[in-house]
């Protein structure tokens, strides 16, 4: 009776083991992530998209693994970075940085789920049939910042009225530079202003940019919301405050590093957004079925520091329509 008893809890203990313990494991799950942009200025974000993995049960290193692909702002790099995580049979492939990323992805495999972070339409650009029912293999976040040229442009002359010359930083690889010039170009036509194009492919070219900026006596500058210019982040804001130059950006990041204000919705939340639809691919949902995520929210992020700096004065009702003003 002893000894039955005691290969009874010796079997439930078996039983009661991790798959692991008995050497029947699934193996890992492994996400591919590749980013047009670098690994040190793109921690913050990377955290975000881990956090977002964490809040659906998955943690790298633990039950999941993530490897990371690094374009450093160099676009051409992507299609060799798709395929070779491709190559390794991902479980899910994270498209982040921006549409050239997604497109180099789509382009990668029609089969391994993807799922894209964007600033632009993903209809538009041909990444999925609607925002409901995306269909085939692509699904993901946008939050629009293409479109909102305009409105940042309005409110950059609320912070530098008398400002009649504006540049308008774009980089002509990136599929949004067309509707977002478009859309500034319309909105200088309708104030008055003297627009002046610059184009940016790579970090060497911003010097140049900058440069003829100052020649100009440009007054104002609206950066468009592309990964470049994400990527060099610190030096765009150097380069602006070298110039004296007034600039507004898409994301809080520029005015929390220095810049003076920016619009738009929250990367931070974008990539945890990312990271939550990854952790549903991996427990089964179907990137079709996953309708694309947009932001509930824009934010305003004024710099009273640097605005000062640069002698000008926001407006009360400016600082009481800001999100967040840094002092």
């Amino acid at each position: 009776m002893r000894r039955r008893t005691i290969l009874a809890s010796v079997s439930g203990i078996a039983l009661s083991l991790p798959l692991a313990a008995r050497g029947q494991s699934k193996p890992m799950s492994v996400v591919g992530f590749m980013s047009t942009r670098s690994p040190e200025e793109a921690a913050g974000h990377t955290a975000a998209f881990r956090q977002g993995l964490g809040d659906g049960g998955y943690v790298d290193g633990v039950n999941v693994a993530v490897e990371y692909r690094w374009a450093h702002g160099r676009y051409d790099s992507l299609p060799a970075l798709a395929s070779e995580l491709v190559s390794r049979r991902v479980t899910v492939l994270v498209a982040a940085g921006g549409a050239p990323s997604a497109l180099a992805a789509k382009a990668a495999t029609s089969v391994i789920p993807i799922v894209f972070l964007i600033g632009d339409d993903p209809v538009k650009i041909g990444l999925v049939a609607s925002f409901n029912r995306p269909g085939g293999n692509l699904t993901g976040v946008t939050f629009f910042t293409a479109d909102l040229g305009s409105k940042r442009l309005a409110l950059l002359l609320e912070l530098a009225p008398n400002a009649r010359t504006i540049g308008l930083l774009l980089n002509p690889d990136d599929p949004g530079t067309e509707a977002q010039r478009n859309d500034v170009e319309a909105a200088a036509d309708r104030l008055g202003l003297r627009l002046l194009l610059q184009f940016a492919r790579s970090p060497a070219e911003l010097e140049r940019n900058f440069a003829m900026l100052a020649q100009e006596k440009a007054a104002g500058l609206v950066v468009q919301n592309d990964p470049l210019f994400d990527s060099q982040r610190d030096r765009l804001i150097a380069l602006a405050a070298r110039a004296a130059i007034p600039a507004i950006y898409h994301i809080r990041e520029f005015p929390a590093g220095g810049g003076l204000m920016s619009y738009g919705a929250s990367l931070v939340d974008a990539y945890r957004q990312v990271g939550a639809q990854v952790g549903q691919m991996l427990k089964g949902n179907k990137a079709a079925d996953m309708p694309v995520v947009q932001p509930t929210r824009l934010e305003l992020v004024i710099n009273l520091k640097t605005a000062k700096s640069l002698g000008l004065a926001a407006s009360p009702l400016l600082l009481a329509r800001a999100d967040e003003v840094i002092e």
